[in-house]
């Protein structure tokens, strides 16, 4: 039997010499892709009287996405449509075919007319795999009935339990300008959630060590990554990084810059009295960790060049260059750590941050105690917004009453329902010591993603972020009462008036479980807020939170763990329509009911989210 296929030259693979092989990206995988699928009726007449404006639809969806959705590091998506317009199954198939070859993980059906809703165009399939995110968008004009097909397109997708977001403008449309503001919104919404689930995908989660003092969040749920995130899990013991650190693993030169850079740049209180490490000694080590923990992320190509190892005193290591290709990590640190070493801190504020010594970049996540649960969170949002994210703890709740009890400062008026303290040791990202929203000048009530996006594309502005951040904060020593091996804790105050979102993901059982808050940082008067430092430690990073549309205790009251994530921005409702592409209820928001955009299926389920992932089950289950 003859075939096409071509004998690879295998003596040529087993005599290669292996190298560190360079990516165009930091982390290895594709570019999430979403094909725009294009319907029309196909009898004689009816199909080429639409042929045209229904191309017109592609092509405004197709500017849209390509334009505005883009990834943490600027790159935008892929987008691709149909090679043709789908009609019928053979049409369908070829879509089909072109969508498994180019890696797409989403697609837009797009139609102003009737068409065959169900058995002529795949909907049986729902072209592509079961765990592609897929809507559907159905134009609103009088004279070619789109609602009339997304209804019914809908209805069959809901039958065959296959998860559709609905796109329908309330209004009638034109097809002369740009789309209706409901229908871009809609749009991009689904995009930016769908691009997020594609890229994390297929990566990994790194543990290093395991469970920071019983914290529950530190226990990495392997089969949840795989099921409900499709992300793989690495788990390292602690004894890597150290034996890291004692054989040199690590680029000497970036160490030496790295150390200027930060005794340079930043202001330093080392302690009073004996400590573990001289200062210079304590910040290098502290740095050490940094690049090692940066380098089991992502790889680093300088590890595996033996010319470099000789010249900086290390032996080159090709396997353990390669790094485990993680999108999210997390340090267990206290205590098998921290009773012998500096903590954590400042490796996770700096990597936390959108800038360091080499200059502005993509943000890394690292969760403190390795808190995996809460590592998700902070991934998700970082996906979303391509902004760094604050660790906390939801570490003190203060109501109006017990401030002024203690300060005999009365700020009812500036926190009625009271307000979070939400301090982590020094973990926090830098990026959180002002307030980046005003940092784009001229913009008021500006988007976040439009603040993403103004920092992406003006090196001005990013050093001044990184002025404005390195002003605003200082590292102290750690206290040795918890901390024996020492540490530098960043220090700041987060400036108020901050819209901000709150977040955990949870685990009851084998159910992970999403909440999240909106509100806004509060600025308080400086003997309250210097009372309330002192009263926790005034060596850690401080951010005073206020909930909206409910109090302070309410929220603390029925958050998850003693953890939670905090992002820039307003952007529950993006996360709640993430969640229902992973399908992980939510249990807890405060996001009005008409900003909530889930597929159909769950108005079929009368709304009811828990029911709904119930029946459907993980993404990757």
């Amino acid at each position: 039997m003859k075939t096409s296929s071509t004998l690879p030259d295998f003596k040529t693979f087993s005599s290669s010499i292996r190298s560190f092989t360079e990516t165009p990206r930091s982390l290895v995988g594709p570019v999430p892709t979403i094909a725009i699928t294009p319907v029309a009726d196909g009898r004689t007449g009816a199909y080429e009287s639409n042929t045209e404006k229904t191309w017109c639809m592609v092509e405004r969806v197709y500017r849209l996405i390509s334009s505005k959705v883009k990834l943490p590091d600027g790159t935008p998506v892929r987008v691709i449509t149909a090679p043709e317009i789908v009609y019928g199954a053979r049409t369908g198939a070829i879509a089909q075919e072109y969508y498994a070859k180019e890696g797409v993980c989403a697609n837009i059906w797009v139609s102003r007319s009737w068409a065959y809703s169900d058995e002529l165009m795949s909907a049986a399939q729902g072209i592509g795999s079961s765990e592609w995110q897929q809507a559907a968008y159905g134009l609103n004009q009088t004279d070619r009935p789109g609602a009339v097909w997304l209804k019914a397109f809908c209805a069959a997708m809901d039958e065959k339990e296959r998860p559709i977001f609905s796109i329908y403008n309330p209004d009638l449309e034109t097809e002369d300008n740009d789309l209706a503001p409901y229908v871009a919104e809609r749009i991009l919404r689904f995009a930016r959630a769908a691009a997020s689930v594609g890229e994390m995908r297929g990566k990994n989660y790194l543990s290093l060590g395991s469970v920071s003092m019983g914290i529950i969040g530190s226990d990495v749920r392997r089969n949840i990554f795989l099921k409900s995130l499709g992300m793989g899990t690495v788990s390292v013991d602690m004894v890597a990084i150290k034996g890291r650190m004692d054989r040199g693993f690590y680029d000497h030169d970036e160490l030496d810059r790295a150390f200027r850079f930060m005794k340079e740049k930043f202001t330093f209180d080392f302690g009073a009295g004996t400590r573990p490490l001289p200062p210079d000694d304590l910040l290098r080590e502290c740095l050490k960790m940094t690049l090692i923990v940066r380098d089991m992320m992502i790889g680093n190509p300088k590890l595996a060049d033996p010319k470099i190892g000789k010249r900086q005193g290390f032996k080159a290591d090709v396997e353990h260059a390669q790094g485990y290709n993680a999108i999210a990590s997390g340090t267990q640190g206290q205590r098998a750590w921290t009773d012998l070493y500096p903590n954590f801190d400042l490796t996770e504020s700096v990597l936390n941050s959108s800038f360091d010594w080499n200059g502005y970049r993509p943000p890394f996540i690292v969760a403190t105690e390795n808190d995996s649960k809460n590592a998700i969170g902070m991934l998700v949002a970082y996906l979303l917004t391509g902004l760094p994210q604050l660790f906390a703890d939801i570490r003190t709740n203060w109501t109006a009453e017990s401030i002024k009890k203690a300060t005999k400062v009365n700020i009812s008026s500036i926190a009625p329902g009271g307000f979070i303290d939400k301090r982590n040791s020094g973990a926090g990202a830098l990026d959180y010591a002002l307030d980046v929203i005003k940092l784009v000048a001229g913009k008021k009530g500006i988007d976040i993603l439009e603040v993403a996006e103004a920092f992406r594309s003006d090196k001005k502005l990013q050093q001044k972020l990184i002025d404005s951040a390195i002003k605003g904060t200082g590292y102290i020593a750690a206290s040795l009462e918890y901390f024996l091996g020492d540490g530098l804790s960043s220090h700041y105050r987060t400036p108020g008036g901050i819209p901000m979102t709150a977040y955990r993901y949870n685990v009851v059982g084998e159910q992970l479980t999403f909440s999240v808050v909106e509100g806004k940082t509060v600025d308080l008067p400086d003997k309250v807020a210097d009372h309330v430092s002192k009263r926790t430690d005034p060596t850690w990073p401080e951010t005073f939170w206020a909930p909206r549309g409910m109090s302070s205790f309410e929220y603390m009251s029925k958050i998850g763990p003693n953890h939670d994530g905090n992002s820039f921005g307003l952007i529950a409702a993006d996360m709640i329509t993430l969640n229902s592409m992973l399908r992980i209820p939510v249990d807890m928001h405060n996001v009005d009911s008409k900003d909530i955009f889930r597929p159909t299926m769950w108005d079929r389920y009368g709304g009811d989210d828990f029911r709904v992932c119930e029946k459907l089950g993980p993404l990757y289950g």
